[in-house]
């Protein structure tokens, strides 16, 4: 699909008052709250790479244009993009990857996705096209807009194009994993903080931690004698990691409810019990619940384990964080109040004046982002 014939979609729907469900390759589309829309926008046939200057770091790309297709250009010029996004699926898109806003291990410690964002050409819910930044660091400039479509789920508008910030992929990596129980595991990773390590991604899981570490060879062997534990095979530590962007570990079950907790990374093991993931240094934690007394009962009074969705969201916020519920599970609605963590008064007035600039007639994604 052309942007015109995008545009002309757009209009006509205007002019009919019906709404539009945006979707690329779909790999995302069971985060945020369901969608109820008159009719489909399909963005997958607007690709492409636009620009790519491998020494300006910059890449510009249609919405459409596959994730992995993008990947593997970087990679012929040992370039990748820092945060590690999960693709979910072979259809992933670089307009979902920058609607969703998730990032992969190295989010912490290499930015977001919302940190790579340059620029955004864009569709508004008057059929206009809007242009905010620009294709390279050296010519952003004024008001920095684009970032707003950064996990706004399509709920501003129609993306067309991204200008996005890519990095060099280091000389090596190597990945340590020792033996540690939930709190001293926390506590090493608070500890490791506050040094000019070289760390690329950690993750405690089944009373084990895991730390990747990526730099020098001279770096790695420093950095591992500081740190302890084994080193991993490269392939294991490949699989290891990628099972953990892609979500395909067993503690995401897609049978139980997962909730994302995103707290102070010096937030206590025992602030929120029974968690099966910490990623980030502490700051992520997964916690599967599993529904009880019924697919209904789960979705109001509690998904089980003595847990109600009200207490997982009181323990993030006690912690000074928020909780979404990321998958509701099999057979279980979502929350009447959404999946994401109500917002405050003043911060959802932003919200709405935001989406009033943008799509004044709730004309994308309706109540994907909030009700």
């Amino acid at each position: 699909m052309t942007e015109q014939a995008i545009v002309e979609q757009v209009h006509a729907a205007r002019s009919a008052g019906t709404t539009l469900a945006i979707h690329g390759g779909k790999t995302k589309a069971f985060y945020g709250n369901p969608v109820r829309a008159d009719a489909e926008l399909d963005c997958t046939s607007h690709c492409g790479v636009i620009a790519y200057e491998p020494t300006e770091l910059a890449i510009t790309v249609r919405s459409g244009t596959p994730l992995a297709e993008v990947e593997a250009l970087l990679a012929e010029h040992g370039q990748a993009f820092p945060f590690e996004p999960p693709h979910f699926g072979e259809r992933a898109t670089i307009g979902g990857m920058v609607a969703a806003g998730l990032s992969g291990p190295c989010r912490p410690y290499a930015g977001s996705v919302r940190d790579a964002v340059l620029g955004v050409r864009m569709l508004n819910g008057q059929g206009e096209v809007l242009q905010f930044g620009g294709q390279v660091m050296k010519n952003v400039a004024g008001y920095d807009l684009s970032r707003l479509m950064v996990g706004a789920l399509g709920v501003l508008g129609v993306l067309l194009e991204v200008s996005l910030k890519v990095m060099p992929q280091p000389p090596g990596r190597i990945t340590l994993v020792r033996e540690q129980d939930q709190a001293s595991a926390l506590a090493l990773m608070q500890r490791w903080a506050g040094q000019a390590l070289p760390i690329a991604g950690s993750a405690w899981l089944n009373g084990q931690l895991y730390v990747r570490v990526a730099g020098s060879e001279e770096a790695l062997s420093e950095t591992q004698s500081i740190l302890g534990g084994t080193a991993m095979a490269a392939t294991d530590a490949d699989a290891f990691w990628t099972a953990v962007r892609e979500q395909q570990l067993a503690c995401f079950a897609a049978e139980h409810a997962l909730w994302r907790l995103s707290v102070p990374p010096a937030t206590a093991a025992d602030a929120i019990p029974g968690v099966d993931l910490i990623e980030w240094g502490g700051a992520l934690r997964w916690l599967r619940t599993e529904p009880a007394g019924g697919a209904a009962a789960g979705a109001e009074a509690g998904h089980g384990s003595g847990t109600s969705i009200a207490g997982v969201r009181a323990w993030a916020a006690a912690a000074g964080g928020h909780a979404t519920l990321f998958r509701s599970g099999a057979s279980m609605p979502p929350p009447t109040d959404g999946v994401f963590a109500p917002l405050s008064p003043v911060v959802r007035r932003l919200h709405r004046r935001l989406q009033q600039a943008f799509d004044p007639g709730g004309l994308f994604n309706p109540g994907r982002l909030y009700r």
